[in-house]
């Protein structure tokens, strides 16, 4: 059975468009739990749930993050594969059966994660390898724009590999993958010192060190209403809480592991 995982933070309407799609796309007979974990929830939340019976629902008030919203659905769930998503996720059909198929033939691999789209049809840049400090410089910096630093992000971008087919991965964004129960009993939940950034890099490096492999699948294709709030230099973290949480755990990342950079693939 495949549990799916949806972490949601008051927005309902994506939630309401994510429960239908899932509806929509997975097989009758594809056997399935569906587990909402509400941070920060509002009344909004409860009558969107009322519209799908069936649907186990965790409410916290205050807002607990994204890694423990995901952890919290871990508890809950009951499936031998778990698919992990925001709501902001909507499966093509088929895509879901595809990825937990390719799981079931290929017990070493620990994380699959789909093709991302933009609703024009166009790829996201889905799977990277591993954060440098100085990748995140060139990210949220002037140094971005010199031909030196370009060098660089193309490499954290997988600009070298074929992304047409399946392909080995540091880590994949976290907005939606699909994970084995044997590997996350054997590596753990992801670490809550991360409040909603960088746990997803996090715990693909725990995968890759303890034998299990990190792929992205284009193969099964789901498009993402990216917003990408987290986006500007650093010069935002004085107006964007949401660039502050993703440095302040960036920093909780680098303490973690020290600078010392490293790549799986």
């Amino acid at each position: 059975m495949l549990s799916i995982i949806i972490v949601n933070y008051k927005n309902p309407p994506l939630l309401r468009l994510c429960l239908k799609s899932l509806n929509r796309t997975l097989a009758a007979n594809f056997p399935h739990e569906i587990i909402v974990i509400d941070s920060g929830s509002t009344i909004e939340t409860e009558y969107v749930i009322e519209e799908f019976p069936g649907i186990k629902l965790k409410l916290f008030k205050e807002n607990i993050g994204y890694t423990r919203g995901v952890n919290e659905g871990l508890k809950l769930a009951e499936g031998n594969k778990i698919f992990i998503a925001n709501p902001d996720i909507i499966p093509i059909t088929g895509s879901l059966e595809k990825m937990y198929g390719y799981l079931l033939e290929h017990p070493d691999v620990g994380i699959l994660g789909p093709k991302l789209l933009n609703f024009n049809g166009t790829a996201q840049e889905s799977c990277f390898r591993f954060y440098t400090p100085f990748t995140i410089l060139c990210r949220r910096t002037f140094l971005g724009r010199l031909p030196f630093a370009k060098k660089t992000l193309n490499r954290f971008l997988m600009k070298d590999k074929n992304l047409n087919e399946i392909t080995s991965t540091d880590w994949l964004m976290g907005s939606a993958y699909m994970v084995s129960r044997e590997g996350v009993d054997k590596v753990g939940p992801l670490d809550e010192r991360m409040f909603l950034y960088m746990s997803d890099v996090d715990w693909p490096r725990r995968f890759w060190e303890n034998g299990f492999k990190v792929l992205y699948y284009p193969h099964a294709s789901m498009y993402h209403y990216h917003l990408r709030e987290s986006r500007g230099t650093i010069w935002n973290i004085f107006t964007n809480q949401l660039v502050r949480w993703h440095i302040k755990d960036a920093l909780r990342y680098f303490k973690k592991y020290g600078l010392k950079h490293f790549s799986y693939v």
